[in-house]
């Protein structure tokens, strides 16, 4: 049996460069509002193709406050999510993005770099200057989104340098 890869991450120098949020008609964002936890789920569970619930990755934790977790709402629907977090490994000057994730069926319209970019301006608000990700292997649309907004590999591993090559050979063709 193979044992799982370990996660790989991504890491933005700088948050004072983001570009401004620019949404298609019909869209528009809003934090977690109480009640907001099966609706986060759902989201999360459409994109990680598993269950996990709010309380474990983000209600449960002593970070948790309603205006990290970031939501993209057609109409008043929220579709897509991404929340700025932090982690004591990264220091206070970095801030974490964690649990980026969108509807399968609104793929290709750029909600995963819209509530990217709206979970790094929220980190940029409480003034932390960089950000830091974990991602996986498989999850190239999102690492060419991360790429694009300026993230870069982070070796933290023995095989990282030669998962990340075999990474960017995939998604600069």
């Amino acid at each position: 049996m193979n044992e799982p890869l370990s996660k790989l991450f991504m890491h933005k120098e700088s948050l004072a460069d983001l570009s401004a949020l620019e949404l298609l008609p019909g869209y528009s964002l809003r934090h977690f509002k109480p009640g907001d936890e099966a609706v986060w789920e759902h989201i999360i569970e459409r994109s990680f193709e598993k269950r996990i619930t709010f309380e474990e990755k983000i209600g449960g934790s002593p970070y948790f406050q309603i205006e990290r977790v970031q939501f993209i709402c057609r109409g008043s629907e929220p579709v897509a999510t991404a929340t700025a977090w932090e982690r004591e490994e990264t220091g206070e000057d970095s801030g974490y993005l964690h649990m980026v994730g969108a509807l399968p069926e609104y793929a290709g319209q750029g909600l995963g770099r819209a509530v990217t970019l709206a979970a790094l301006h929220k980190m940029r608000s409480e003034y932390r200057s960089s950000a830091t990700l974990k991602t996986d292997d498989f999850r190239l649309a999102a690492i060419q989104v991360y790429w694009r907004l300026g993230f870069r590999p982070t070796y933290l591993g023995e095989d990282h340098e030669k998962r990340w090559t075999h990474i960017m050979g995939l998604i600069q063709k």
